[in-house]
């Protein structure tokens, strides 16, 4: 993921597509934790170690609601019948 600045337009790459900040939304910490049903450290754990893309707002990290998405959705274990 990269946030960035064009001329005058914020925008947030994340899965090979643009899409402007405006319509992204954040998620604090504690509401990641709750979406994904593990402690607030961690989702500290994960965005400290690149796992899980997250932006700095004052003492606090934002993370792009589409990056625990994604992030889930490649964690998954799916169970294959043998």
């Amino acid at each position: 993921m990269r946030v960035g600045c064009g001329r005058y337009r914020w925008w947030v790459m994340a899965a090979g597509s643009e899409r402007p900040l405006n319509e992204v939304k954040f998620l604090t910490v504690a509401e990641v934790a709750s979406v994904m049903r593990v402690s607030k450290m961690t989702v500290y754990r994960l965005v400290h170690s690149g796992h899980l893309p997250a932006i700095r707002v004052g003492r606090s990290f934002r993370v792009p609601e589409q990056a625990v998405h994604e992030y889930l959705r490649e964690s998954f274990v799916g169970v294959e019948s043998a």
